[in-house]
């Protein structure tokens, strides 16, 4: 069983980043489109560098990159590790559940984000549409590399 959990999430961990490139492509489209404002994580970053919470900081970019990617990374390894079915309904439904405990969670004490009541109109449009795109890579991924085992 051990073996099979560690398998699982290494599988999930790829899937995670796979997943969060996808999810990724929709959070640059919606900031092309005026919706977003400041991309989520590199806010998140920000306020958790040294210095005010609402003044840009070098490579916060960067960091906010790779912050996102990581929490993409070990929440596709627990998925992997956890979920024994991964049809895509389930995977939308993690990638949502990511979205509702993050930004009507711990986001907003962290971050200057609002809950997501209260943010701008287009951005919470443009994160839960990129969580379901997570989601149902993530089960897609997940999927594929179990058929082929």
């Amino acid at each position: 069983m051990t073996r099979t959990l560690i398998s699982g999430a290494a599988r999930g961990a790829a899937g995670g980043a796979l997943a969060t490139a996808a999810m990724s492509t929709v959070m640059l489209a919606g900031e092309r489109a005026g919706l977003m404002g400041d991309q989520p994580p590199k806010r998140i970053v920000r306020s958790l560098l040294p210095g005010s919470r609402h003044r840009r900081k070098p490579g916060e970019g960067v960091l906010g990159t790779v912050a996102h990617f990581g929490f993409g990374i070990a929440s596709g390894a627990l998925f992997g590790a956890l979920a024994r079915r991964r049809r895509v309904p389930l995977g939308v439904a993690y990638g949502l559940a990511i979205w509702m405990v993050s930004y009507a969670g711990w986001v907003p004490k962290v971050a200057t984000l609002p809950p997501i009541h209260r943010d701008r109109p287009g951005r919470p449009v443009v994160m839960a549409a990129g969580h379901v795109v997570y989601g149902a890579a993530l089960a897609c991924a997940l999927n594929r590399w179990d058929r082929r085992r």
